[in-house]
């Protein structure tokens, strides 16, 4: 066998005549020479340009979609939550009644209520000075917390002020079972429902006011945390705040 025959033509343009890629831009002029893998790059035909769209070096890139991320959290958190959030609504709506009923009582002697007057006279003897500036911020606070909380607007703010009524309220009730020397039996005369009243409150600071309420998009109602525990501070805060300097009885003494 000759060597020589192993040898290409003189003539034989190579294997890279056989490379050329079908063009698939039908407006591109027919006189360019089609795309091939050693001149022209690529051509990535699942790309859809868009006007909307910076140009690249190879025309305008596709962006990735994005996923809203609040959106699908809140997806997530709804299909695990269940019952909770018509558990939340029930508590929020039965508490915020209680006081609304309550704060009536005292505002318009409704229910049997002593009224403004009456409520006044109450506070003037449980021994709390500026009774008569107290009797309106009181009777207007408790029924302005309720209505919020039903509403489940401003929960945290709201049940805060709630809990600050609630624990001055207490510590009146245990100063009156001191006084009638019957503070060992606190517990079984009838204050277990005050107790729970201040548990439920506390508990609706801490979880939160739940989806079915106006707060429904905040940070509280899905992801309570750092601020839940500071309105549960600053409620008993106040109102321990407001039986020392407004009273300023030891309870317990």
């Amino acid at each position: 066998m000759d060597p020589e025959d192993d040898l290409p033509a003189a003539h034989y343009g190579g294997d890279f005549e056989t490379t050329a890629i079908p063009r698939y831009d039908a407006s591109k002029p027919a006189s360019e020479h089609p795309f091939g893998l050693m001149s022209d790059p690529d051509p990535l035909p699942y790309v859809q340009p868009s006007a909307g769209l910076a140009p690249g070096a190879y025309g305008a890139s596709a962006a990735p979609a994005e996923v809203g991320v609040h959106d699908a959290d809140r997806r997530l958190d709804g299909e695990r939550r269940g019952t909770q959030d018509l558990g939340l609504l029930l508590l929020r709506v039965a508490v915020g009644v209680l006081l609304i009923g309550h704060g009536l009582q005292k505002v318009f002697g409704w229910w049997g209520g002593p009224g403004l007057g009456g409520f006044r006279d109450s506070l003037n003897e449980w021994g709390f000075q500026h009774a008569d500036i107290l009797t309106y911020v009181a009777a207007g606070g408790q029924i302005a917390a309720g209505v919020l909380l039903v509403l489940g607007l401003f929960t945290p703010i709201a049940a805060a002020g709630a809990l600050a009524y609630l624990v001055t309220a207490l510590l009146v009730e245990v100063a009156t079972a001191r006084d009638e020397a019957r503070l060992s039996g606190f517990l079984t005369d009838g204050h277990q429902y005050q107790l729970i009243l201040v548990c439920a409150v506390a508990a609706i600071i801490l979880i939160g006011p739940g989806r079915y309420g106006l707060d429904a998009d905040r940070g509280w109602s899905r992801r309570p945390f750092v601020g839940s525990f500071a309105a549960l501070i600053l409620g008993v805060g106040a109102g321990v705040a407001i039986w020392v300097f407004l009273n300023g009885a030891n309870p317990l003494a």
